[in-house]
Parts: C-alpha cells; sequence; structure tokens
C-alpha cells in the first residue's frame, strides 16, 4: 500500500500510522542526503512501527522534487534552490529544514588552479543531470562567464574520473563531510576552491544563498580553510500526506536525531528554532502542528 493508500484509510477508517508505506528519495549513495534517508528509514521503522521507508538513490535535488510532485515517493531532500520552476511544486510541504549544503568545488592538487575563473577550458563536471549540484553550478559559471568543458557527472563517477585522470575539477554540494571527498583527499590530493572573490554580485542576483567558511580541519586541507556557497537543505512531502502521519514524522526526527547523528554528523546541526525556515516551500499542517507544541 503506498503513502497515497494510507491517506485515505488514515482519515477515513481509523487506522493509525503503522499502516504507511513510504519511498523516501535521497541523492548519491556516497553523499549526506542518502546516509540521512537510512537514518531516518531507521528511526521511523523502530520508533512508529512502520515498514521501513525504502532509500532510494537518486540524481539528487530537483529529482527528487520531481518524484514528490509526480507521486513516485513520499519523503525527500531538497536544496532550497531546487523547487524554483518546476512544474507542480506548489503541491510540495516541508516537514524541517535540515543542515546546510556546502558548495564544494574540488580541483586535482597538481594543477595550477586556485580560483573558479581559471577553469576555463578544462575538464569539470556540473553534477548529475537533475541535481542541485548542476543548479548551483551552472548558475555560478554563467554568472561570472567561466566557459569549462563541462560533464554531468554524479559525486561517484567524478571521483573515478578524477582519478583515472579523466576530469580536472568536479562540483559537489553536500553536508561535511561528504565520505566520497573525504576518501579522494586521502587518495589523491586535491585543492577546494576558495569562493571569495565571486560570491558578492552572484549572491545579489541569487538571494537564496548564503556564504560559510568551510574548515580546513573538514577535509585536512593543506590551504586552509575556504569561503563558499551554502543553501537550505529541506525534508519534503506532499501535501497529500495526511497531518497525523507528518506530525510523528518530525516528531521522531527530533527525538531520534542522537541516533540520526549516528548516521551523519551533518545531523547535529538541525534545531528546532531553525526547522520552521523552510520558505519559499510551506510547512506542512502536520508539521506545524508538532512545531507548535514544541513550542517553537
Amino acid at each position: 500500500m503506498s503513502l497515497l493508500t494510507a491517506a485515505t484509510v488514515l482519515t477515513g477508517c481509523g487506522s493509525t500510522v503503522e499502516d504507511v508505506k513510504i519511498t523516501m528519495a535521497t541523492g548519491s549513495e556516497g553523499g549526506v542526503y542518502y546516509r540521512l534517508g537510512n537514518g531516518l528509514a531507521d528511526i521511523w521503522s523502530g520508533r512508529l512501527g512502520i515498514v521501513r521507508p525504502q532509500v532510494v538513490a537518486t540524481a539528487g535535488s530537483k529529482d527528487n522534487v520531481t518524484r514528490l510532485v509526480n507521486d513516485q515517493a513520499q519523503v525527500g531532500f531538497s536544496q532550497a534552490d531546487a523547487v524554483e520552476g518546476v512544474e507542480g511544486a506548489s503541491r510540495l510541504r516541508a516537514l524541517a529544514r535540515m543542515h546546510d549544503d556546502y558548495l564544494q568545488v574540488i580541483v586535482r592538487a597538481d594543477l595550477p588552479v586556485t580560483k573558479l575563473r581559471e577553469l576555463s577550458g578544462l575538464r569539470v563536471s556540473i553534477g548529475a543531470q537533475e541535481s542541485g549540484v548542476e543548479i548551483i553550478a551552472s548558475r555560478l559559471l554563467k554568472s561570472l562567464n567561466v566557459t569549462p568543458q563541462t560533464l554531468n557527472l554524479g559525486l561517484e563517477e567524478s571521483a573515478q574520473w578524477m582519478r583515472e585522470g579523466r576530469l580536472d575539477a568536479f562540483f559537489w554540494s553536500g553536508g561535511l563531510p561528504t565520505s566520497r571527498i573525504s576518501q579522494l583527499t586521502k587518495e589523491l590530493g586535491v585543492r577546494m576552491l576558495d569562493l571569495r572573490d565571486d560570491l558578492s554580485s552572484f549572491r545579489e542576483q541569487y538571494p537564496v544563498y548564503g556564504s560559510a567558511t568551510l574548515p580546513a580541519s573538514t577535509y585536512n586541507l593543506q590551504s586552509g580553510p575556504v569561503i563558499t556557497l551554502v543553501v537550505r537543505n529541506f525534508l519534503l512531502v506532499n501535501e497529500k500526506m495526511p497531518d497525523d502521519v507528518a506530525e510523528a514524522l518530525v516528531r521522531q526526527l527530533f527525538e531520534g536525531q542522537p541516533e540520526l547523528v549516528k548516521a551523519h554528523s551533518a545531523a547535529r546541526t538541525i534545531e528546532q528554532r531553525s526547522a520552521i525556515e523552510t520558505s519559499p516551500v510551506p510547512l506542512h499542517n502536520g508539521a506545524m502542528r508538532y512545531y507548535r507544541e514544541a513550542k517553537v
């Protein structure tokens, strides 16, 4: 039984949350979405008694939004920028603002590249098609008139191609740390580009993005900390999700947070007070009910 079928049961026949079955759209298997998705699946199945949600690896944010709109998933992760311009996105509702994603521009350490503008002409992956990475990378390159040889590769492929010498640089947007990048840093030696000289005009054009420091200790960067873009992450559902189900999922997100931190340390940054900051996506009524009860 799908969640949409369960919705009819839940609202009309007095059945319980335990009847719900969920497919959760995440991202690359080497990324933070996938690890948090599996953590949430364990928490929700263990604490609510539901069948463990099916955690699906996807291309990323925009793919997830499309799946939610088309009822191919009932829960999904997305960057704030990925809901813009998607047909049917008005039917989306948020359960919570999650961690923030950091834009990470990774370059082979043996290349004399220290600025984003120096990527012109190089072989650069801008993320998988339909991913949040592709959105932010394309916008940034266009705004600065940087023209590399672009490829659409996911995180796993990007890391592998760089190991094989077939890729000079790649974009990634994810929580800290991302395990695949940690591995690549140890195996190959890479440089992370500092974007401080490129952010002012870009953020004026796209206010959905913020800026932050990515600490050198995150990946043991020899070049020191870097300034980069950040974008908010949301945990999204379809408006058809019953209020009782949405409330239960949010409640266990926070009550099970210590367990979620074990799945990935990015979960430490999830807070009740900031969780309601999901504009432009409205909070689900069930989620709002939880936050009101928690006096947020």
